[in-house]
């Protein structure tokens, strides 16, 4: 588990104003908690910003408020961009304690290359792409790794029921929801369909022919 650090101030800046401060090079933050009240707060934005990659919404971050409480152990819970240049707006750090579990989104990543994929020319799908668990805040996962070499064929899938993380740590979701699987090329299913169109119109031909065989032979 990544050790992340911010040092925070607190901000006296609110409204219209808070522009103001992020031209200074300074973001507007909150903290809150079950047990705390919501405070203010500002940090150097590109401090800020290299700890929002680096934490995601499932790695704890300690924060340290300059001159106030130190040590918070807090997950980033929404960050706000800006519509148009996608600039970090605002970040809310929700402070949780080390003995209780919380809940996180985890990012799943499936590594490798599938048979299917290499010996069969199949697409890799992964509709899942994180999945929520929950588990004490220094236990939560930082990924979830699965291997593509599971999936020999176009019939066989990955299912949350698949993934193992140990005791310390649930899974909350439904456990029939795909993770990944593996297409069959979609030129082979497009060929399957012309055929049994071709079929289908060479049938429907020899009906209409034999049709009017009948009807010539009664009109004589």
């Amino acid at each position: 588990m990544n050790n992340l650090n911010l040092s925070v101030s607190k901000r006296e800046v609110t409204g219209k104003k808070v522009s103001e401060l992020r031209n200074s090079g300074l973001t507007p933050v909150h903290m809150y908690g079950p047990e705390i009240e919501s405070s203010s707060l500002q940090c150097d934005t590109a401090i800020l910003d290299r700890v929002i990659t680096d934490a995601g919404t499932n790695i704890p971050v300690t924060v340290d408020v300059e001159n106030g409480d130190q040590g918070n152990l807090c997950f980033i819970r929404e960050v706000q961009y800006h519509p148009v240049t996608n600039k970090v707006l605002h970040v809310d750090f929700m402070k949780v304690q080390e003995g209780r579990p919380v809940r996180a989104q985890v990012p799943v990543s499936v590594e490798g290359t599938s048979p299917a994929v290499r010996t069969m020319g199949g697409t890799l799908l992964q509709p899942l792409q994180t999945l929520t668990v929950e588990a004490l805040p220094l236990e939560i996962p930082e990924i979830i790794i699965l291997q593509a070499e599971l999936l020999i064929d176009f019939e066989t899938n990955l299912y949350v029921s698949d993934i193992e993380l140990g005791d310390n740590v649930s899974i909350i979701n439904e456990t029939s929801e795909m993770v990944a699987s593996v297409v069959a090329p979609r030129v082979e299913r497009l060929d399957s369909e012309i055929a049994e169109g071709e079929e289908g119109e060479t049938e429907e031909g020899t009906e209409s022919t034999e049709g009017d065989d009948e009807t010539e032979s009664s009109e004589e």
